[in-house]
């Protein structure tokens, strides 16, 4: 029994010899250093913090130790990225972290603590020494006078400094000019005029005379009005279609002008009647009777469709054609 004892023991040395014989390794082969480039500084001044550890073995990872941005006296002003040396057979992490301090006084960083992890966990912890760095402020000489504060220099001026600004005004000014120049000269857009169609005389006269039929004036028992409108309106015709001072002129002297104007003799009779009516109407108060002055109408409206242009007459025929020749719905 006690041999047997014995032997469980050897065994669960042997094992336990075989799981820590990594970290006993690296503890006795590996190494944490923290140095720093110089122990004085003046205030403000910066000192390197070199920090470094043997690469563990494999399986194994190292941490190093997290420096918060300001302990103690001093504040981080930058640090490196972990980087790998190598001497001889071996190979070294490091880091370097960049501290000023401003108090002064003999300032100590702490020891720090690298940490080895195997599958995730903390296994073992290593520690660097103490530092210390003294922080020394300016000496100043008290048995010299104050010296002047010094006035401000000027720096001679150069176009180099300020080309980019003088660049985008000459292209700005180049572009305004440019745009200002092309509208200038640019074509102007002509709006065309709208024409209004010419409205022969012989339409206007024809669309008078149905207006004044329509008004129903003389039904209203104002005669004089009608056979003036009447009258005015054959007048007016006459001007405008054949160039005669028709409007200023009396019945008489109309009939002797109308005579070199062939088209318009041919109605001289049914004219002569029409204005004579308008004129007893007028001036002497007769009162024609209603079949006199449906025919007065009559007779006005046939004058202007007798004298109306030949080409006008033309169509107006074809047109009649065309509605006799289409059938009835």
């Amino acid at each position: 029994m006690a041999k047997l004892i014995i032997v469980k023991r050897l065994i669960l040395f042997f094992l336990l010899g075989f799981i820590l014989a990594p970290f006993a390794s690296f503890a006795q082969q590996g190494e944490v250093k923290a140095t720093v480039d110089t122990e004085s500084i003046r205030l403000g001044e910066q000192v390197q913090l070199r920090l470094s550890a043997t690469m563990p073995p494999q399986g194994m990872d190292i941490l190093f130790p997290q420096i918060p941005d300001s302990f103690g006296h001093f504040e981080v002003v930058r640090r490196s990225p972990l980087d790998t040396t190598a001497q001889g057979n071996t190979k070294l992490l490091g880091q370097t972290i960049v501290l000023t301090s401003f108090d002064s006084g003999r300032w100590d960083i702490p020891a720090l603590r690298f940490d080895i992890v195997n599958n995730g966990n903390i296994t073992d912890s290593a520690f660097t020494g103490p530092l210390f760095i003294d922080v020394n402020t300016v000496s100043v000489d008290t048995t010299k006078a104050f010296k002047p504060i010094k006035g401000l220099r000027t720096v001679a001026w150069s176009f180099w400094d300020y080309w980019l600004y003088f660049a985008i005004g000459i292209s700005a000014a180049l572009i305004g000019i440019g745009l200002f120049v092309y509208f200038r000269n640019r074509p102007k857009k002509v709006v065309p005029v709208p024409v209004a169609p010419v409205v022969p005389p012989y339409e206007i006269a024809l669309q008078q005379l149905q207006q004044l039929k329509a008004e129903k004036v003389w039904q209203q028992g104002d005669i004089k009005q009608y056979y003036t409108r009447l009258t005015d309106i054959l007048r007016a015709y006459f001007e405008q279609q054949f160039n005669i001072p028709a409007l200023e002129q009396t019945t008489e002297e109309l009939l002797q002008h109308i005579k070199p104007v062939t088209i318009l003799n041919q109605q001289r009779d049914k004219l002569r009647n029409l204005l004579s009516v308008a004129d007893l109407a007028k001036f002497a108060k007769l009162m024609p009777s209603p079949e006199e002055h449906e025919s007065a109408m009559q007779q006005a409206q046939e004058i202007v469709e007798w004298t109306k242009p030949a080409a006008e007459k033309a169509a107006t025929a074809e047109n009649g054609k065309e509605e006799i020749k289409q059938p009835a719905k």
